[in-house]
């Protein structure tokens, strides 16, 4: 009895938790282990397994066969364990070394069980045990049915109560707290609570009985054994892969707050500076957002690399290769838009122009409404929103008017050809007198001309005045050249502008009782400075550009 004691409590399932190193099986029967075979060099573990239990299974279907009369055949290398001269098994020293003793203790302790598992085998497919285990299926079902109907009868009532209470307390607030808190909105998502209790008390159930059943029955006990062991295997390994990450994952919460909480203080230090209140020499206030843009992305980058190694699986290979493909996808597809945003910084930095300033980009002439990382957005006189990506900005001339607007004055010129025979200084009078009667146009510094070419046939003449306003040049040009010709008419000389064959036999004048002429409005006063201005501010508005006070 001590023999088999101790090797029984060598072969305990205590000790066949353990798994040993090599290839090793349990022979099993009706879901029940009993020992413990390692694989052999023609046969795994497994097989050799399943082999031994068809063996002792064929033993317990044999009606004739009787336990005690297993016998024992001791050879040099291993033992067999016969029925008569049919082997069940064979014991070898290698199947002695899993539990540490001799193989002749193991021998006896294997022919044992083998004699005890054909009993139970033939016990449990009797009628009177099927019977039993029916009952107690039957008794299960109905506990189970009264569990299940207490545990739901529990939920509807703690449901059904704690929707009193919230309406209660939810009655007591006014109709516009009511929808800025979404009463109704909180009150499903607590019914969605209530709702994951129940499919989850209904679960737990249905699993538990459905592992009580099988176990009643041989022919199903090892499934039910099993059931929470396939169940629990799968949540036991990510359980443990999280325990074993908890160091890595820790690292990373505190990367993580590092660097959020110096993000933070970099974004407050770019808003003083944008708004004023920290100035730096050298450095332009609109330049702190896109800075600290900059300091953004490269604070994250140098966060994700220090983090990469320790996120759980990033040493897998699939995690290596999805990495490789976004780099590789990132790489092919986004060459542009870097490309833009690239130019974009640049554009910032180097002051080309800001948002609110008139422009001309290529043939676009307009007002700045928005500088994104992408593209500039330009809105026409025509009050057309034009799109200019970044990168072609930075390969094309700008020219941009509010700056000169800003900094000292902006020049508006235009030019004009006269013929030789009229008397220069009379022309640059003419077109000083013009240049005063428009609006808009300062008078101080005054407006000058230069004479740019003498032609074959006209001197070309150029009006340059001085404005302090970028909105609405076309309107000022406009107004300009309408004076130039009501000034040129009243005083009758011909303007030759664009090209000169002859004198013509009567001068190309309009003559000022014609100025009016159908369907032209009634006759007014030469300068309108006091109706030109509205007119211009309500066409720069609607352009896009805020009116500036003239000067």
């Amino acid at each position: 009895m001590k023999l088999f004691a101790l090797v029984w409590l060598v072969l305990s399932p205590c000790v066949f938790a353990q798994e040993p190193e090599r290839d090793t099986a349990f022979v099993e029967i009706d879901g029940e282990k009993l020992f413990q075979v390692r694989g052999i060099e023609a046969i795994p573990a497994a097989a050799r397994a399943g082999r031994i239990a068809e063996n002792i299974k064929a033993l317990a279907r044999d009606r004739t066969f009787r336990p005690e009369t297993l016998r024992v055949e001791k050879l040099s290398t291993h033992t067999n364990i016969l029925n008569g001269s049919t082997p069940v098994m064979a014991v070898t020293d290698p199947d002695a070394e899993i539990v540490g003793i001799e193989r002749s203790l193991l021998v006896a302790a294997y022919n044992d069980r083998i004699r005890r598992a054909v009993v139970e085998y033939r016990q449990a497919r009797t009628s009177v045990s099927l019977a039993a285990s029916a009952g107690r299926a039957v008794l299960g079902i109905v506990i189970a049915a009264a569990v299940l109907g207490l545990v739901l009868w529990l939920q509807r009532r703690g449901e059904a109560a704690c929707e009193r209470g919230f309406h209660r307390q939810a009655g007591t607030l006014g109709t516009h707290t009511r929808l800025i808190l979404r009463v109704e909105v909180i009150w499903k998502s607590l019914r969605g609570v209530f709702r994951g209790v129940r499919v989850a008390a209904i679960l737990a159930v249905a699993l538990l009985l459905l592992q009580y059943l099988l176990t009643q029955f041989p022919w199903t006990r090892a499934a039910g054994l099993r059931l929470f062991e396939s169940i629990s295997a799968p949540v036991d390994a990510v359980v443990q892969s999280i325990v074993a990450t908890i160091p890595n994952l820790v690292f990373l919460a505190i990367i993580f707050l590092i660097t959020r909480y110096a993000l933070s203080i970099a974004k407050v230090y770019f808003n003083a500076v944008q708004t004023g209140r920290i100035r730096l020499q050298n450095f332009e206030p609109e330049w702190a957002h896109p800075t600290y843009n900059l300091v953004r992305l490269f604070a994250i980058g140098f966060a994700l690399v220090i983090a990469y190694p320790l996120i759980p699986g990033s040493d897998s290979a699939a995690f290596k290769g999805l990495s490789i493909l976004a780099g590789v996808m990132f790489s092919l597809s986004s060459s542009s838009a870097i490309a833009n945003a690239i130019a974009g910084y640049m554009l910032i930095f180097r002051r080309a122009f800001r948002v609110g300033d008139r422009v001309k980009i290529g043939n676009v002439q307009g007002v700045v409404t928005d500088m994104r990382l992408q593209a500039t957005h330009v809105r026409t006189i025509k009050n057309e929103i034009v799109t200019i990506p970044n990168a072609v900005i930075l390969g094309i001339e700008v020219t941009n008017y509010s700056e000169p607007a800003r900094q000292s004055k902006l020049i508006l010129h235009t030019e004009i050809g006269i013929g030789y025979e009229v008397p220069w200084r009379q022309v640059e009078a003419m077109l000083i007198a013009a240049a005063n009667r428009t609006s808009n146009l300062l008078q101080d510094p005054p407006p000058f001309v230069l004479q740019l070419e003498l032609g074959e046939f006209a001197i070309t003449y150029q009006i340059n005045a001085y404005c302090d306003r970028s909105e609405g040049i076309p309107l000022i040009l406009a107004e300009l050249h309408r004076n130039i010709l009501d000034e040129f008419n009243e005083h009758g000389v011909q303007i030759m502008t664009p090209s000169y064959e002859g004198d013509p036999e009567t001068p190309k004048i309009v003559p000022k009782e014609d100025w009016f002429a159908s369907p032209a409005p009634a006759e007014r006063e030469r300068s309108l400075p006091s109706n030109s201005p509205p007119r211009l501010e309500s066409v720069t508005r609607r352009a896009g550009a805020a009116p500036k006070k003239q000067a």
